[in-house]
């Protein structure tokens, strides 16, 4: 035999050996977020450590996969008030990040997974919201009656029953904090009516937030080429262990079909929240009370900070644990309750999970110093916005001081204090810092300014080759802005 055969030969026996199936069975107790899904995981489709240094990689065989998982995957059908007076849905116009709608009665809304033995049942919010009847049809065409338990329009996570199902078989839940970029998952669901439809791709990113009208801020989305369409919502995303890694919600389309852009929530997210909707009907979240931005490398500078880290505070709310612990606008908060704060998208989710009335501490770096204290946390009512990120575009100015008649066309208050931005010269820091006429500058570096004679002088105190942060007012937010002086033209 020759070389080159032997090499063939050894190449086929490889693949033959990577090439497994999975025979695990799918455990049958109940699945709840709380527990530990380790011991239920199925075995890899294709383990990595059997890969040859060198070798090519073959496909996964995802059908003893698919086999395991079909019985623990549902077909959701609802009727709405809408539908039941013989109405048309109400149609928005089309957003490009995509909550899938639903026209008909009785059309297939989307899809959903088996929570446990008991019946319950995993999906999204935007599924089964204002539904007056829910049906569920299993694997073996057999429909149920469900009813919602519990629902969270902030996170598109809902959980519904059925009651005497038979030999009902639960998907066991992975841990999507460990997926890696790159690898292969597989999403099944009902697009357009479809049941049992299977999809594959790999996890295209992570920590996703889409801009859109309703934009949470406990989007943390993945992403995945995986094809998903209208009716996958709510079935799971599941990785070559055939464990749930996240539950498909949202595409990205300008026609409103898949172009292989897709977004899951995350499991993890799942585990926080499910078992309050079985428990309550609702989740109870922490509240700290700020408004929130990033820290960009140009703040980072202005606030002489070491990394461009954090959570920068862009307003405290009157009577919230944050003023009550001294918290400030521009602080930067670096850790909360241990946890580091490395993004502002991380702080959100981290507060919402502290259980109301605890004690934590925070970091904040105030004025180049690290400091910290002590909050206890307040339950978010549902009229409070939660830290959601202030977007932080650019900067820049010409402006006035605040006149009763001022005030009075911005809706602001008699009393208020700072100048009005009345005029942005094209070109200028403060155009491409993204200042524009009707702005309310606050302060200038941290100091607060009531009229046009304080902002001038603020600024008449510093080097004119340094960068300015200014704290901006813009109809019901503020926000932090970064000045930049234009570089000096070479000749």
């Amino acid at each position: 035999m020759t070389k080159g055969r032997s090499a063939w030969t050894a190449t086929l026996l490889a693949g033959a050996v990577i090439g497994v199936v999975i025979t695990a069975a799918v455990n049958r107790q109940s699945c709840s977020p709380a527990e530990d899904q380790a011991a239920t995981a199925l075995p890899m489709v294709l383990p990595a450590a059997t890969i040859a240094p060198g070798a090519a990689i073959p496909l996964p065989d995802f059908a003893a996969l698919v086999e395991r998982l079909s019985p623990s995957i549902v077909n959701i059908s609802t009727v709405s008030e809408e539908e039941e007076q013989g109405q048309m849905p109400r149609r928005r116009e089309r957003d490009p990040f995509d909550f899938f709608e639903h026209f008909g009665p009785r059309r297939s809304l989307g899809s959903g997974f088996v929570l446990g033995t008991e019946g319950f049942i995993i999906t999204n919010h935007h599924v089964v919201d204002q539904a007056t009847e829910i049906v569920v049809r299993l694997s073996d065409e057999t429909e149920y009656q469900a009813e919602i338990v519990g629902s969270d329009a902030k996170t598109d996570l809902a959980v519904i029953k059925i009651k005497d199902a038979k030999n009902l078989v639960a998907l066991p839940l992975g841990n999507s904090d460990d997926l890696r970029v790159g690898e292969w998952v597989v999403a099944v669901g009902s697009p357009f009516g479809l049941d049992h439809t299977v999809t594959a791709g790999i996890v295209s990113a992570k920590g996703r937030k889409i801009n859109r009208p309703d934009q949470s801020p406990y989007d943390d989305f993945i992403q995945t080429d995986a094809a998903i369409n209208p009716g996958n919502s709510g079935g799971p995303l599941v990785n070559l262990a055939g464990q749930v890694v996240g539950i498909n919600t949202a595409i990205y389309s300008r026609s409103g079909g898949n172009i292989g852009i897709g977004f899951a929530i995350p499991i993890n997210l799942a585990r926080q929240i499910v078992p309050q909707l079985k428990d309550a009907g609702y989740v109870t979240r922490g509240w700290l009370g700020v408004l929130i931005q990033p820290v960009d490398e140009d703040i980072a500078k202005s606030l002489n900070l070491e990394e461009a880290q954090g959570a920068l505070v862009a307003k405290v709310f009157d009577e919230s644990p944050a003023a009550k612990a001294g918290i400030q606008v521009g602080d930067v908060i670096v850790t909360f309750d241990g946890q580091g704060i490395r993004k502002s998208n991380d702080l959100p989710s981290i507060v919402a999970a502290t259980p109301v009335g605890k004690a934590v501490s925070v970091a904040v770096v105030r004025a180049g110093k690290q400091e910290t204290v002590e909050v206890t946390i307040a339950k978010l009512e549902e009229d409070e916005v939660e830290a959601k990120p202030v977007k932080a575009d650019e900067l820049g100015l010409s402006v006035q001081d605040i006149t009763p008649e001022i005030a009075n066309d911005l809706g602001l208050e008699r009393d208020a204090k700072g100048v009005v931005v009345s005029g942005v010269k094209r070109g200028s820091a403060a155009d491409e810092a993204g200042l524009r006429a009707g702005d309310v500058i606050e302060s200038v570096a941290n100091q607060p300014v009531a009229d046009v004679k304080e902002f001038r002088r603020q600024l008449a105190d510093r080097d004119p080759s340094d960068s300015v942060l200014v704290l901006v007012r813009r109809g019901d937010q503020t926000l932090f802005r970064v000045l930049k002086p234009p570089s000096p033209t070479k000749e």
